[in-house]
């Protein structure tokens, strides 16, 4: 894509041909995880990005600079890998949050480490965690991510939710014959520690390119059984541009007092690519206009040769003008994005 090939210049932001503006931005700050769930990373681990290709914590913060003060980014989310091994975290999230005007700042983890770290995030400037929680079984656990670290994870819940971390929210995954009847469980589970759960559909993203459609447990599956043990009602607030579609639990409130909600993202049965606001930085400096695009464009080359910013937000809003009306997994021609999910971020 030529660098210049971008929005008219009075389109401000991060726009695309189709109406939509990002200004969220999901930054990867590392490929790494400590865990191997089968549907992000095998077993066996994948080979890591060489250090010298992942950007330093200076390269983020000024690509962070360049989103927040010249594209409009409002909300940063900070994702993996595993965004608690990389060793600045601390810093950078604290840098982030003296950008002017200030973004709302979250992060997306499998909790190992959060019980160490919640509490230096949250004076650093951070406002909320989503942790990832497939399970509640230990047994079930280790033989999903490969690692028996379960009691880590739950001392993280509990550590981010006295730290302020607010709210809590879980992101789960079910897998068909694995851990598909553990939907209720999971909700109460939720419901106990006040927490927010979402159910996520698996996506194509997995290394081995092995998803299948047919094996997916769709967002109707996980409705209807959830509803087997708990009164749902249609969400009144709506779903606005955020990814997924909740239900009130009725009879249940959050710490604050409001009406308990259960989610559900449906990226795969019940697309919202009409309402996406989302951009994507991976650890290596790569704008990705989609989760599932199958092109990425060059910040990092730019950067290190030089660049100014307003060349380096020229670039990232031609990336973003380019992006596709959708990620087109129900088209027969579809084709996974190179990348797993664990190189490009959440």
């Amino acid at each position: 894509m030529p660098p210049g090939a971008g929005p008219p210049e009075d389109l401000p932001g991060l726009p695309d041909r189709y109406g939509r503006v990002a200004t969220d931005l999901r930054v990867s700050l590392t490929d790494r995880c400590n865990l191997r769930c089968g549907y992000c990373m095998p077993p066996e681990g994948l080979p890591w990005l060489p250090s010298d290709q992942v950007l330093t914590d200076e390269e983020v913060i000024r690509l962070l600079r360049v989103a927040v003060e010249r594209l409009g980014v409002t909300e940063i989310r900070f994702t993996g890998g595993e965004p608690l091994l990389r060793p600045g975290l601390v810093e950078i999230v604290a840098r982030a949050a003296a950008l002017s005007p200030r973004p709302r700042l979250s992060l997306t983890t499998n909790g190992i480490g959060l019980a160490r770290l919640a509490t230096p995030l949250r004076a650093a400037g951070l406002d909320r965690v989503n942790v990832s929680l497939d399970t509640v079984d230990r047994h079930r656990f280790a033989r999903l991510t490969h690692r028996d670290r379960l009691p880590d994870v739950l001392a993280g819940l509990r550590a981010a939710a006295a730290a302020g971390l607010s709210p809590v929210k879980l992101n789960a995954v079910l897998l068909r014959g694995v851990n598909d009847d553990e939907a209720p469980d999971l909700l109460r589970f939720a419901l106990t520690h006040g927490y927010q759960l979402r159910f996520i559909e698996q996506m194509p993203l997995d290394p081995q390119h092995g998803w299948d459609r047919a094996r997916m447990v769709t967002a109707a599956e996980i409705l209807a059984r959830l509803r087997q043990e708990f009164p749902l009602l249609p969400d009144p607030v709506g779903r606005g541009s955020t990814p997924a579609e909740t239900w009130v639990v009725a009879g249940h409130t959050d710490p604050a007092g409001e009406p308990a909600r259960v989610g559900i993202i449906a990226s795969v049965t019940r697309p919202f690519c009409g309402d996406c606001d989302r951009t994507r930085l991976t650890a290596d400096g790569q704008v990705r206009n989609c989760l599932f695009a199958r092109h990425e464009s060059d910040l990092r080359t730019p950067l290190r040769a030089g660049a100014s910013d307003a060349e380096l937000a020229r670039r990232w809003r031609a990336a973003m003008w380019h992006k596709r009306p959708g990620h087109g997994i129900a088209d027969p021609r579809f084709l996974q994005p190179a990348r797993p999910m664990s190189a490009i971020g959440g």
